[in-house]
């Protein structure tokens, strides 16, 4: 891969203008908010189709929302991480399973502005139009040849691939004469290159499309990977294709944004949830006289507060996590003072606590809300099923990151990415 200095930041031509060039973080956030009571409506015919509707899909488009992160030179509006997960909580709010679909796909606009620029810029094409779902967990093989690699491989839980425009999947470049790679990379495929096999079925977040996604044998460009690690397992940063762009966003650390996306999307689950309990305690009456309202009883209203401080507390951690990733990523670019692999652990271990306590939340209104959260079309027992499938997420396995971060603290070094 060639060396990119940062004298090449001016470098990319604006040649990709942005649909809206005067939209603000503000205008996107309040389209998010506007669209609740539509997506809260579509819930439960998301569930059952097993993927969000085209009509939405195309409204989040026309929104704007997957170019938040895009880059500016690539037709996208750079507005920012909080500004991102501030949306992201928002359409989950209103269906959990289109906020992940959106989240997990529009994030990797972060990713894509990491590639090599020839992949940056056949990704983003003459339009800027780039939704791509990601799997991390190694899935392909990649054998070097000239120009490229000889790839092929199946990647399951490949979340909104029936929506996307590409997908970006994890392959292992194998060693000629031992089992230990050579290094790791994302591989860019276009929506015409994979095929999608549909074996997602499960209790919650069905909605998600988050099916096989197949590619066979093909020959993929050096330019459409991005290394992620050496034979030695060390990760690879700053990612060369990050140093094309003057936003230093570009030169954080891949693992805790992507994972931030997930803390949105509980966030929003829990916002939703809140929103659904206060309806059940102001129409539902109490199980023993005089009968009461279950909003003026007591019981209840500690409920609902310990669940709204849940709630709140989550969500303030995950963007003040998001305001110091952003300074964080300046520091490096800026002042030269590293975004290092313990900070990124340190990051994770936050959003992971993030995900914790909205489930605390929504465990505790699922319970005290009555046996009818647990209909199979309850919007209630729908965000706590949600929940609970997104926590068996390879990222949300709390003990790997916070063993991996002290390792790092102690100066060892980390047992996996995670």
């Amino acid at each position: 891969m060639p060396n990119v200095t940062k004298s090449a930041a001016a470098q990319p031509a604006k040649d990709i203008p942005s649909p809206e060039p005067g939209l603000t973080p503000a205008e996107v956030l309040h389209r998010a908010e506007a669209m609740r009571p539509m997506l809260r409506e579509r819930q439960a015919a998301c569930e059952v189709a097993g993927q969000v509707s085209v009509d939405s899909n195309n409204r989040f488009i026309e929104a704007g929302f997957y170019r938040i992160l895009q880059p500016r030179c690539f037709g996208g509006y750079e507005f920012g991480l909080p500004a991102f997960l501030k949306v992201m909580i928002a359409i989950s709010r209103g269906c959990s399973e289109s906020g992940w679909v959106l989240a997990l796909t529009a994030g990797h606009a972060f990713l894509m502005a990491s590639f090599p620029e020839m992949g940056q810029r056949e990704g983003f094409g003459d339009k800027g139009e780039f939704r791509a779902p990601g799997v991390a967990l190694p899935g392909g093989v990649a054998v070097p040849v000239d120009g490229g690699y000889r790839v092929k491989g199946a990647w399951d839980y490949a979340s909104g691939c029936d929506l996307a425009t590409h997908f970006i999947g994890t392959c292992v470049i194998p060693g000629p004469e031992s089992t230990a790679p050579l290094g790791t990379f994302f591989a860019l495929f276009d929506r015409e290159q994979y095929k999608i096999i549909d074996n997602w079925s499960v209790i919650g977040m069905q909605g998600t499309s988050s099916r096989r996604v197949v590619i066979e044998e093909m020959f993929l460009p050096a330019h459409r990977a991005l290394l992620l690690s050496n034979a030695n397992g060390e990760t690879i940063h700053p990612r060369p294709g990050s140093l094309l762009h003057s936003n230093p966003l570009y030169r954080g650390r891949i693992a805790s944004l992507l994972v931030s996306e997930i803390g949105a999307v509980c966030v929003g689950i829990g916002r939703g949830a809140l929103d659904i309990y206060e309806e059940i305690l102001r129409a539902k009456s109490a199980s023993f006289p005089p009968f009461r309202p279950r909003s003026q009883e007591p019981e209840f209203q500690r409920h609902f507060g310990v669940a709204q401080s849940l709630v709140d507390t989550a969500e303030s951690a995950l963007l003040q996590m998001a305001a110091d990733y952003t300074e964080c990523a300046r520091r490096e670019a800026e002042d030269g003072v590293i975004f290092s692999d313990e900070q990124d652990r340190r990051f994770l271990q936050i959003e992971q606590q993030c995900v914790r306590l909205c489930w605390e939340a929504v465990d505790l209104m699922f319970r005290t809300s009555g046996t009818s959260a647990a209909s199979k079309t309850a919007p209630l027992g729908r965000y706590f099923r949600n929940l609970a499938v997104i926590r068996t997420h390879i990222t949300m396995q709390m003990d790997h990151t916070a063993g991996n971060a002290a390792r790092l603290h102690f100066g060892f070094p980390a047992l996996s990415r995670l």
